[in-house]
């Protein structure tokens, strides 16, 4: 059986699914799902994230860790964690940059938020022969200070559509027709969880929300208000999102999220401003374009460093795998970047209070 056999199957037993129980379906069913079947990263798979782009972006990434670390006093031992880690890429860069930061690496116990057996593998001989332990979810972290990395993290956890009619919603769910998954809207219903979105839409709007993001945040920021730390998340998104972001990549193309369930990556826009509220009492800095966040890490300059020992078209690759990271018509202003820290410590370096 398929997972699009096991999908219609429920929906003609079952009826309607929402879209969060359609996208965990796709995403992470134990036999059949996206990420627990196949590897989606890099050019033979569906995505290409930051990380596989270029070492840069990992190297700034742990940097601008370390530079916290010192800053609340170098705690040791401390949690150097990440959560969905992709093959490890990001992290095995962080690490080699900061071991340059005396004390850093030696303190630092890596933990890997990750439930994919397939991805944990993969990780493990990316990051050989530094030692890494997993968990399954951030509650599991240890209870010390926590140094946190999400990148292109909360874009795949699960969302929720509505569309506004008066002062009532639809949900958008997933349906069945001729034998074919086709969207359709529930009966409009009062959502007292979306009075506030009354005053900054109108009929006809659609938003997004996504139970899973602030759980998370929140899990994330207890502990490090409590023992110190910082968090950096990175994903594509903005400060209250309004439209249909809802959206599925198989083989670097989109493709119709219905079409081949379980085939494809299926994400959705971050909204800062949820994951915002849910960081208190962590601080957190104001959502900062990744173009920017990264020349202010000095991007620029270590791409004129590493340049010096390319040429012909390794040389070129690296050209436009700076740009790609940095320029505002690619992943420069699309991508934001948003950092946590304890009350009465600065913000991590590269984002604004």
């Amino acid at each position: 059986m398929t997972l699009e056999d096991h999908i219609k199957r429920r929906i003609a037993t079952q009826g309607p699914m929402r879209l969060d129980e359609y996208m965990t379906t796709c995403l992470l069913h134990p036999t059949l799902g996206y990420y627990t079947t196949r590897r989606p990263f890099g050019q033979d798979g569906d995505f290409t994230t930051a990380p596989e782009i270029s070492q840069m972006f990992g190297e700034l990434i742990g940097l601008a860790l370390a530079q916290c670390w010192l800053d609340q006093g170098a705690p040791a031992p401390f949690t150097l964690a990440e959560l969905g880690p992709g093959r490890g890429t990001l992290m095995a860069d962080a690490l080699r940059a900061c071991a340059r930061v005396r004390g850093f690496v030696q303190a630092a116990q890596v933990v890997l938020v990750e439930a994919s057996p397939a991805l944990r593998g993969t990780q493990n001989q990316t990051l050989a022969p530094h030692p890494a332990h997993w968990v399954e979810r951030c509650e599991d972290l240890p209870d010390q200070p926590l140094f946190v990395i999400a990148n292109e993290f909360f874009d795949a956890l699960p969302i929720r559509q509505f569309l506004r009619a008066g002062d009532q919603w639809c949900e958008r769910q997933v349906g069945l027709k001729d034998d074919r998954l086709i969207f359709g809207l529930a009966p409009a219903l009062p959502k007292p969880m979306l009075n506030d979105r009354l005053a900054d839409t109108v009929d006809g709007d659609l938003i997004e929300t996504s139970a899973g993001a602030a759980p998370v945040v929140s899990e994330l920021a207890r502990r490090i208000s409590a023992h110190g730390g910082a968090a950096l998340i990175i994903d594509y998104g903005d400060w209250r999102t309004t439209g249909d972001s809802f959206q599925a990549v198989k083989a670097h193309q989109h493709a119709d999220p219905l079409a081949d369930p379980g085939l494809a990556d299926l994400t959705a826009h971050v909204d800062f401003e949820i994951l915002a509220q849910a960081a208190a009492p962590c601080l957190h800095s104001r959502p900062t374009p990744q173009g920017v966040f990264l020349e202010r890490l000095g991007i620029t300059a270590r791409a004129q460093s590493l340049a010096k020992t390319l040429s012909a078209e390794a040389l070129q690759n690296h050209i436009a795998a700076h740009r790609r990271l940095t320029h505002p018509q690619e992943m420069g202003n699309l991508f934001k970047v948003m950092g946590l820290y304890p009350p009465g410590q600065t913000a991590p370096p590269g984002v604004e209070p």
